[in-house]
């Protein structure tokens, strides 16, 4: 078997599915999204950059090969290149696998090593803007790697980001943790059956397996799907043998606060989530607000003559908020009517800002209603940027209302996630395009710069404007919820 940077770099972020890329059913993973195509794409670009500094060769192999790839290389070193691009270094285990180093660059310096009096020193190149610990246990990877094939351990290892440039790994700090990664890698790969299933969002959002792994975790009612439920609480509840949705629903609250990483609330907060799922119905927390005074709705979720929904999108590379989208509802005129302020380029940017204030300023007392913290921490680094008055703003940030803080400190909702989409489907509400999310629309922007087919731009406005309406949807739901509960409650 072959263990090569990739599969170390992929066990770092989840061991089921390093062990599935091996021994999967490849038919079952999901073709890449457009926007990990875009990744991919974007860390070629950085990777040409970056070559273009180095007089660099490369040696040949049919892929895959990596016998014939380390033997290519192995040549290239021993002939002294100064500088080998991409080239395969290969170091056996005593478990019988073939460790399969592939760093970016291969650069040659002084020393003394099986070739004579020079030694290589690795190099990694990445697209990330810091230097996340999986790239240095790459890099330390390299050298360990590179170290049994020249007889020599270079001083250090580096790594070449998008914007942090190059960085220094320190090698002798990270030998030893990089080492127990291996070791556990290798366990994992040479056992007979994959590891448990855990979905965890922020890490399986680009993973091929995604869909598959789902599938297996709903079949099994596994507790991954429970927000709250991170690895570190499920490993603490496996030492309770709860295991099942079941078992946690009927646990009390008690028996969980004491646990590492819990306490009451969050104690409470899981059994109620459990139950809610088990029972499929939505939970209202106890009829109180931060202060510990009861809950006034009319001040947590207005209700006014006109309301304001807002959702921003943005392209992160280019640091650029390109679309505010702004749903009017009147309630006087039974109107409801979408703004899509658009930018077509970069630099129209502060023009959509302009007339985002003038929309706005046309409705100075509507709450503006928004789904998570960015849009109000947008405005603010927009109003610093484009120097708009600070009197401007004040008041204006202070008509936010982020329905998402609102949603999860008022209830509990039989979903696996608290995001928009999946609160938004349990109320009733869904997007003209399944498939549409941030991360499309990010595409989208950067093929309409490529292509300017406005096609791409349609679909963009379409998607903001489905996510406006579904915070809409989502605020009226909560009100109606809630007046209900506060009501069974004084009856």
């Amino acid at each position: 078997m072959f263990l090569t940077t990739e599969l170390l770099l992929q066990y770092q972020r989840c061991s089921r599915r390093a062990f599935l890329d091996i021994y999967g059913d490849l038919t079952q993973r999901d073709p890449p999204s457009d926007y990990l195509l875009k990744l991919i794409q974007d860390s070629a670009a950085h990777r040409r950059t970056v070559l273009t500094e180095y007089a660099w060769q490369q040696p040949t192999w049919p892929p895959r090969d990596w016998i014939a790839g380390g033997q290519a290389t192995l040549e290239m070193m021993r002939q002294g290149v100064e500088c080998i691009y991409q080239g395969i270094l290969l170091r056996e285990t005593p478990e019988g696998v073939t460790l399969v180093s592939q760093p970016d660059l291969l650069i040659k310096q002084p020393g003394q090593s099986y070739f004579g009096d020079w030694i290589y020193v690795p190099t990694e190149i990445r697209l990330g803007k810091r230097p996340k610990l999986e790239y240095q246990i790459l890099a330390t990877f390299h050298t360990y790697v590179l170290a049994a094939v020249q007889g020599a351990w270079p001083e250090t290892s580096w790594l070449i980001l998008r914007e942090k440039g190059a960085y220094e790994v320190d090698l002798w700090t990270l030998l030893p943790q990089m080492q127990t990664i291996l070791q556990e890698c290798l366990q994992t790969l040479l056992a007979p059956e994959a590891p448990e299933v855990f979905i965890a969002r922020n890490r399986c959002n680009l993973c091929g397996w995604l869909n598959y792994c789902s599938g297996v975790a709903q079949a099994q009612r596994h507790l991954s799907l429970l927000p709250g439920v991170t690895a570190s609480r499920y490993t603490q509840l496996q030492a309770l043998d709860l295991v099942t949705v079941e078992s946690l629903a009927s646990s009390t609250p008690t028996r969980l606060e004491t646990l590492p990483g819990f306490g009451p609330e969050v104690a409470q907060r899981l059994v109620w989530q459990a139950q809610a799922v088990l029972e499929n119905r939505a939970i209202a927390y106890p009829d109180k607000s931060p202060s510990g005074k009861p809950l006034n709705l009319s001040q947590e979720l207005p209700t006014a003559p006109v309301e304001l929904y807002f959702d921003i999108e943005a392209e992160p590379d280019l640091n650029v908020a390109f679309l505010h989208g702004v749903l009017v509802v009147d309630r006087r005129t039974q109107q409801e009517t979408f703004h899509p302020l658009l930018a077509e380029r970069p630099e129209d940017e502060v023009l959509v800002w302009q007339q985002f204030l003038e929309l706005v300023n046309d409705y100075p007392d509507a709450p503006i209603f928004h789904f998570c913290p960015y849009e109000p921490q947008t405005v603010a680094r927009l109003a610093k940027l484009y120097d708009t008055p600070s009197p401007w703003v004040r008041p204006l940030l202070s008509r936010f209302v982020d329905l998402h803080e609102r949603v999860t400190r008022t209830v509990i909702l039989p979903v696996e996630s608290y995001a928009l989409k999946p609160i938004a489907r349990w109320v009733g509400f869904d997007w003209r395009d399944a498939k549409a999310n941030g991360a499309q629309a990010i595409c989208w922007y950067s093929q309409w710069l490529e292509t300017g087919d406005r096609a791409y731009l349609d679909a963009i406005v379409q998607y903001n404007e489905d996510d406006c309406r579904a915070t809409y949807q989502i605020k009226e739901w909560l009100v109606g919820f809630l007046q209900e509960s506060l009501c069974s409650e004084l009856v």
